[in-house]
């Protein structure tokens, strides 16, 4: 019985580690693929506060909240499941469908480029709703419909990082990675939204500097959503043109690839800011890649409009 005891806690222990390394395998997994989708989470956050102007205040947070649940609703209800069946049943069109999401972060980071040149506001529409009730619910549809593209460009970048692990660790991370980038874009969606309300609470305190503080967070709001628009359309194209250009080395077409790793490993040795040069040039070059691609996909879409 000892024996047989000692043989089964080793076994336990056995599992145990095994469950440990896979845990820490999945940590690592999630947090690597989350970061290749930085591109989109930054436009996620920069373009879901739009959803609430026009709002009572007091219906900021409550808004905000309803399209978070919809975002996780649609990433784990309707894209984790999608993942999956496509990475157990055609892992071949894992590289195509992740050049086609590349493509359309392209397209729309290049359209917002081109609308600011001309002057023009991008994906602004009249409201023709006049009931509170309607328009809330008006705006929370839309955000959701808008989370559903920019989370299916999320859940396959992560898919397509962990495309090679068993089926139930793709699973975890898809899951993991799905909930951490939809908390932490509405939690700080939240905060951005609420941000001239914490100016203003702190404008009316007695110390003269927190009221300073208060009021240059009401005033600078508007600069820091223009500035986190700006960084918002550029991280789309730089991470579309990424994604299509690694797409295309995956196809056997390695020219792109090719010459933008030659000329940062050229930029690499330049002493110690060697490394940042050499990523400088990759993201550029890239972004060039993505909004040159995309300016053009712009101009069919607009003469096929017209």
């Amino acid at each position: 019985m000892p024996s047989g005891l000692v043989a089964l806690l080793d076994d336990v222990a056995g599992i145990t580690k095994l469950a440990a390394a896979s845990l820490d395998d999945v940590g690592a997994a999630a947090g690597k693929a989350g970061s290749k989708a930085v591109g989109v989470v930054v436009d996620d956050t920069a373009v879901t506060p739009r959803y609430v102007v026009g709002l009572s205040p007091d219906r900021e947070l409550p808004i905000i909240a309803k399209i978070a649940v919809g975002s996780l609703r649609n990433k784990l209800l309707i894209l984790l499941p999608a993942a999956l069946i496509l990475s157990a049943f055609a892992p071949w069109a894992i590289t195509p469908l992740l050049m086609l999401g590349g493509a359309y972060l392209c397209f729309e980071g290049a359209e917002k480029v081109i609308e600011v040149l001309r002057g023009e506001e991008h994906g602004e529409e009249e409201e023709t709703i006049l009931d509170a009730a309607q328009l809330e619910q008006s705006k929370v549809g839309g955000a959701i419909r808008t989370d559903l593209i920019l989370s299916a460009e999320i859940m396959a970048i992560a898919l397509a990082d962990v495309a090679g692990s068993p089926i139930l660790n793709q699973a975890v991370v898809l899951a993991v990675v799905g909930i951490g980038i939809t908390i932490g874009v509405y939690g700080v969606v939240g905060l951005i939204v609420k941000m001239d309300d914490i100016g203003l609470h702190l404008a009316e305190r007695r110390a003269a500097g927190v009221r300073a503080i208060g009021r240059g967070l009401v005033k600078g709001m508007p600069l820091v959503m223009q500035w986190l628009s700006a960084i918002g359309t550029a991280a789309m194209i730089w991470v579309g043109g990424g994604i299509l250009i690694h797409g295309l080395n995956s196809l056997g077409v390695h020219q792109p690839e090719g010459a933008i790793h030659h000329l940062a490993e050229q930029v690499a040795h330049m002493g110690g800011v060697g490394a940042i040069l050499s990523w400088l040039v990759t993201a550029i070059a890239s972004g060039l890649f993505g909004l040159a691609l995309g300016a053009a996909l712009a101009a069919i879409v607009h003469k096929l409009r017209h």
